[in-house]
């Protein structure tokens, strides 16, 4: 009867709502939280730069390598000392600093027979180092 009318009409009026947002919205959204989503969504980063920002973090959440590329951000140093440093093999240190490499976070040198490391003089690695920092409230040596 009269309440299954007013029910009808009320959800028909959520209904207009809803396709006149999605009408005035150019994303689609079918809700508007009044969060600028528009001016948000523009400035979303493309797909390859999300893609490329997923594999440096991906690099960076194994511990040995987030340790390895913190030390290299303050010294430069070779692999046996890094493997002193970490206790660790020198075959299995320099399979962390070939990851890391691939991915841009840090450079190598030759002098004579020994490969030195130190993370890489870019803005991307000085904001990680910074935001690495920053989580763990390390206070880093002068």
């Amino acid at each position: 009867g009269i309440r299954d009318c007013l029910l009808s009409r009320e959800l028909g009026d959520v209904y207009k709502r809803q396709v006149y947002h999605m009408t005035k919205n150019k994303y689609g959204l079918p809700h508007h939280h009044g969060n600028d989503e528009e001016r948000i969504i523009s400035r979303l980063p493309s797909q390859e730069t999300i893609d490329d920002v997923s594999i440096l973090l991906k690099q960076l959440s194994d511990p040995t390598r987030l340790k390895i590329f913190w030390i290299l951000c303050h010294m430069e140093e070779c692999v046996i000392n890094i493997a002193a440093i970490m206790d660790m093999s020198s075959p299995a240190i320099s399979h962390h600093l070939r990851l890391l490499k691939a991915c841009g976070l840090i450079t190598s040198r030759r002098n004579g027979k020994e490969m030195y490391y130190k993370a890489a003089d870019t803005e991307i690695v000085s904001e990680l180092h910074y935001a690495i920092d920053k989580i763990a409230a390390i206070t880093c040596p002068d």
